[in-house]
């Protein structure tokens, strides 16, 4: 015990008598910093004392390092590592510390520092910091040095005002096995920071901050999906799909994935995918069967929300049942095929393996090969495993009925309801009186949503089914009944209306026609000639008289003279006056007929007249000459004017 305390005595007067010793040696060597010895973890076997130094660029300086009284020599850097074991015995109780340097001839010793140096922890600097948005609050995760939460110390700034201070947040983790998590609350998710960390344990009796982490960019949120254009060009077997996409703002990198590559039907390997560039442009070669791509921005906050780019499948105009797919035969070598679930034609198309095929469900088969680095279809049918009939009845059976026909329509029957390939509609229809009646039935064509029923009876009650049938055969009915109109009454009065302006418009076309006719093509009269009887005197008396010869004015018509005789305009007045008394008088006329029928007595005849006429033609046949070749000659008979004209000579 005495030699105890004596030992004690005697460090004490040691230490101040080298630290005199160093600083009497010489002012050239600059003291270190006291060194600071810790372990990284708890648990940690090692231990590491690290010091500072001004003068640090002279690759001269030796260290010289004490703890208690072990001395470890000729140390090159500023920091050094040591086992426990030497300090096993020293570990639980405090022990003094300080660093000696040796520069030339000169030396210099740092500060004694008394520590216990299984209470001293301190951690290494934050590493593989990473980041992300939730709302207008950062979260910052790290890699943990101990499973348990340690104590933050965060620095921040906007990275636009960089010679701002920082701002100082201190606060506890949340820990998992692996990860340090801090959540930084009241920040703009639209705006770029910049962020460095360091920690230290909670549970160790002395911790140490740690150093400073490197200083991290943490940039504004991506909020926005990107702006993606697909052109799909269309080859024998397979489709190039052009993808191009607007730069967004604060991404660093662009992420694509699609579900072909999931399923294995490429021709890249799994690691390749998802596919990270920078370009804003890719070129991607897809199969025949439904496919998704999905496009993000990425930067070391997050990844925007993906643009999902949906691929239908190529339809083909009638897509064949599959005879027989690689379920049932031996797979070939590198081919790959696929089932996609067919529930309903409006949902997007469910993948599923070989081994989840199910009975009475359709599926659509592809199978596929890489040729020449490009996936290609090679094959597409539709499949059923097995087959049944329907479970239910076609949908919305509605009818619109008229007096001989009525118009059906219906839908469909679900994909997931038909339980097989429906081969045809079977339309049946009944009277409802008539209970010995047979059923008339229709196959309908099973792409057909529409029918009319024709040949019905008008005012009659009908009772209509309809179901659909497969292979195996019919499902339920879908029934409804109708009834036909009776003729109404109305209708005749139309038909008796359409009739009568039938016949009225016809009659007045008739007309119309006749007029036009004659006008263009008028009438040509029928001569009248009257029959012909021969008058029998009724007495001898009107045989025996004699003819009587009227007075005979002949008038010369001279070129040179207009005016008219007065002899001409008497016996032309007197033409009047015959043709006015003609009207009046019908025996004289009756008398004339008779006498010009062949009297002798009242006829001149022909010798007489001859004479009379040659006469006149003896003595004015030097005038007549003279005036123009033409004579007028007139003559009186009983009151009646004859006027003869006759060529010159």
């Amino acid at each position: 015990m005495e030699s105890l305390k004596s030992w004690s005595l005697l460090h004490e007067y040691i230490i101040p008598l080298m630290l005199f010793t160093t600083v009497s040696k010489g002012s050239s060597c600059d003291a270190p910093s006291s060194p600071e010895c810790f372990r990284r973890t708890a648990e940690a076997p090692d231990y590491r004392c690290e010091w500072s130094m001004n003068n640090t660029t002279k690759s001269n300086v030796k260290f010289d390092l004490y703890i208690d009284e072990v001395r470890v020599r000729n140390i090159a850097r500023t920091w050094f590592e040591i086992n426990e074991k030497p300090f096993k015995r020293l570990k639980n109780r405090s022990v003094n510390i300080w660093v000696e340097a040796h520069i030339g001839n000169s030396s210099c010793a740092s500060t004694n520092t008394s520590v216990v140096l299984s209470h001293t922890v301190k951690y290494e600097a934050p590493k593989h910091i990473s980041m992300s948005w939730l709302k207008n609050n950062l979260s910052l995760s790290w890699t943990a040095s101990e499973k348990h939460p340690a104590a933050a110390e965060i620095r921040l700034h906007k990275d636009a005002n960089r010679t701002d201070s920082w701002k100082h947040i201190t606060t506890n983790t949340t820990s998992d096995t692996s990860m340090h998590h801090v959540l930084v609350e009241n920040l703009l998710k639209d705006t770029v920071y910049q962020v460095k960390i360091r920690h230290r344990s909670t549970k160790a009796l002395n911790p140490l901050w740690s150093d400073w982490s490197p200083v991290v960019i943490v940039p504004a949120e991506l909020e926005q999906k990107p702006e993606v254009t697909m052109n799909i060009t269309l080859s024998n077997g397979t489709r190039k799909v052009a993808l191009t996409w607007k730069k967004m703002p604060h991404a660093v990198t662009y992420s694509l994935n699609d579900t072909q590559s999931s399923n294995g039907c490429t021709c890249k390997k799994r690691r390749d995918y998802p596919i990270n560039t920078t370009e804003t442009t890719y070129i991607i070669f897809v199969v025949y069967s439904a496919v998704k791509i999905f496009v993000n921005g990425r930067n070391a906050a997050g990844s925007s929300p993906p643009a999902i780019l949906q691929i239908p499948a190529v339809t083909a105009a009638e897509l064949k049942i599959c005879e027989n797919t690689l379920l049932n035969i031996k797979r070939k070598k590198k081919t790959c095929p696929e089932w996609f679930e067919l529930q309903d034609e409006d949902l997007w198309p469910w993948s599923v393996s070989d081994t989840d095929i199910k009975d009475y469900v359709r599926y659509l088969y592809f199978e596929h090969k890489c040729i020449d680095g490009k996936p290609w279809t090679l094959k597409m049918c539709l499949f059923y495993q097995k087959e049944g009939a329907p479970l239910r009845e076609p949908q919305d059976f509605i009818a619109f009925s008229e007096t001989h026909t009525s118009n059906l329509s219906w839908k469909a029957i679900p994909s997931a309801e038909q339980r097989g390939f429906l081969t045809h509609y079977s339309l049946c229809s009944v009277k409802v009186s008539s209970q010995d009646e047979r059923k008339e039935c229709h196959n309908i064509s099973a792409s057909v949503m529409k029918y009319r029923l024709g040949n019905l009876m008008q005012g009659t009650k009908y009772n209509v089914s309809l179901v659909g049938v497969t292979r195996v055969g019919e499902g339920p009915e879908a029934k409804l009944t109708i009834n036909t109109l009776p003729e109404k009454p109305v209708n005749v009065l139309w038909r008796l209306c359409l009739l009568f302006l039938f016949v009225i418009l016809t009659t007045m076309c008739t007309c119309i026609l006749k007029r036009i006719k004659d006008n263009i093509f008028p009438a040509v009269p029928t001569p009248v000639i009257p029959d012909f009887i021969p008058y029998q005197p009724e007495s001898q008396d009107f045989l025996e008289r004699k003819e009587e010869v009227d007075e005979l004015t002949l008038l010369q018509l001279h070129p040179e003279v207009k005016s008219v005789p007065e002899d001409a305009e008497e016996s032309a007045v007197l033409a009047g006056e015959w043709e006015e008394d003609t009207d009046e008088d019908e025996d004289n006329e009756r008398w004339d007929s008779r006498m010009l029928g062949g009297s002798s007595d009242e006829c001149l005849s022909p010798g007489s007249t001859e004479e009379a006429l040659r006469s006149s033609r003896e003595g004015e046949m030097t005038d007549v000459e003279q005036l123009d070749n033409e004579i007028a000659m007139l003559i009186y008979k009983k009151g009646l004017v004859f006027d003869v004209k006759t060529d010159s000579l």
